[in-house]
């Protein structure tokens, strides 16, 4: 990535996640890491706050009329960012500026309209000056074809995974999920691999026992009142639903575990509550997703949050719209990783079991994933393929590639970015 920002380098987070920019190629391997750390932004942002939202207005600050003062952004978790955002941020950038988007194109989509990411990703390719030009720059091969989107030559997909070892059983589960290997998926699990348990008979009391195992070491760091520890302790297991509602939803299971974890029944707040925030609120600094942990201190209890530096606690009172968030729903979840991952699918048949639900749910596990679901959902969930295109990737498609048949018939405005969108 070459390039500096003209004011200070600035990061952005998808919303509620975060991701990293500013940063230019390093002169060589020897220290890359050095100055690449040292050109990164000392503060992340999300992508609302990169753009300056106003409150519950769809305007925001910086826009075609007043671009944002940069020259390279890089955005993590691009997969999150809906069809509407991502037209206020190609409309806020600087004609000059690089955009750089990070992400899964398997994951999950925004919860909004779109799924820009994955449609950008469609028609890949590389011609044989463009795959010449990366192996000299990279020392590697570089295989070539015709890419059939605008953007195709603009594309680099990593096939190799640095976060799963090559034995590793959650790597080779997403694999065979992301093929749509259904028995291949069912079969893996049947095998005795120490990162992937399967209970494929589910009973809610065994449930219940497992997730009061699962979250007795963070209670117990929670009592010390340090935010160090119950964070560290909180960040190791994780409970993971496909939806809200319901027994196996979201608020089922946080009922079901706070009735045991309260000291007196009806008790809102106790030390070891976990709360995620529902609304931004930018005076206090608190966004979106954002989790907080009630812990006591010789002021009375306090929620903590994680800082840059640190912990900053809150009174109760003070927080905005909040949930529990002991058991949390998938999408919740994007960007985040944990040591343990506890997946729940729910009894009955839902239209929000799909592929990509699936396989984001089981990759937020580090070490070990452990799934609660009947074999007939896990097959429904490796077999359906959410569909959500809004026809950029038709927009995008070159018709000189195309045969006439498949050419888009929308004429694309090529003079600017935005015209992708209109």
């Amino acid at each position: 990535v070459t390039g500096r920002s003209s004011g200070q380098p600035v990061a952005a987070r998808a919303p509620g996640r975060i991701a990293q920019s500013g940063v230019r190629q390093p002169a060589g391997v020897a220290g890359a890491a050095d100055e690449l750390k040292a050109l990164l932004p000392e503060e992340a942002r999300t992508l609302h706050r990169l753009l300056g939202s106003r409150g519950d207005s769809p305007a925001v600050r910086h826009h075609a009329a007043n671009p944002l003062p940069l020259d390279v952004l890089v955005v993590d978790e691009a997969s999150m960012v809906d069809l509407a955002l991502m037209a206020k941020l190609l409309d806020a950038l600087p004609p000059s500026a690089r955009l750089i988007l990070l992400g899964d194109k398997d994951q999950l989509c925004a919860v909004e309209a779109g799924a820009v990411f994955a449609e950008l990703c469609e028609g890949r390719g590389f011609d044989a000056q463009a795959a010449a030009e990366i192996e000299q720059l990279t020392g590697q091969p570089v295989p070539t074809g015709t890419p059939t989107s605008q953007l195709g030559d603009a594309v680099v997909l990593l096939t190799h995974s640095h976060r799963f070892a090559g034995d590793s059983g959650i790597g080779e589960l997403a694999r065979r999920i992301n093929a749509g290997d259904a028995a291949g998926t069912l079969a893996l699990l049947q095998e005795a691999r120490a990162d992937l348990i399967w209970h494929a008979e589910p009973q809610p009391n065994d449930l219940q026992r497992r997730l009061l195992d699962g979250y007795a070491p963070y209670l117990a760091a929670a009592g010390t009142g340090d935010p160090a520890l119950a964070f560290a302790a909180f960040n190791a297991f994780r409970v993971l639903t496909a939806q809200r509602e319901g027994t196996w939803g979201v608020a089922g299971l946080n009922e079901a575990l706070e009735a045991r974890f309260r000291r007196q029944p009806g008790e809102r707040w106790y030390a070891g509550r976990a709360v995620m925030v529902r609304q931004n609120d930018y005076a206090l600094g608190l966004f979106n997703g954002d989790i907080g942990l009630c812990l006591n201190t010789p002021s009375g209890l306090r929620v903590f949050f994680e800082a840059e530096t640190g912990f900053r606690p809150f009174a109760p009172a003070r927080l905005p719209s909040h949930d529990s968030a002991f058991a949390m729903t998938v999408h919740k979840s994007q960007g985040s990783e944990f040591a343990q991952v506890l997946l729940v699918l729910p009894e009955t048949p839902s239209p929000l079991l799909t592929r990509s639900l699936f396989y984001t749910g089981i990759t937020r596990a580090k070490q070990q994933v452990e799934i609660w679901g009947l074999p007939a959902r896990l097959l429904e969930a490796v077999n359906t393929r959410a569909e959500r295109a809004a026809g950029l990737a038709e927009r995008l498609a070159r018709s000189d590639v195309l045969p006439a048949a498949q050419s888009p018939s929308v004429e694309i405005d090529k003079a600017g970015q935005l015209g992708l969108f209109d």
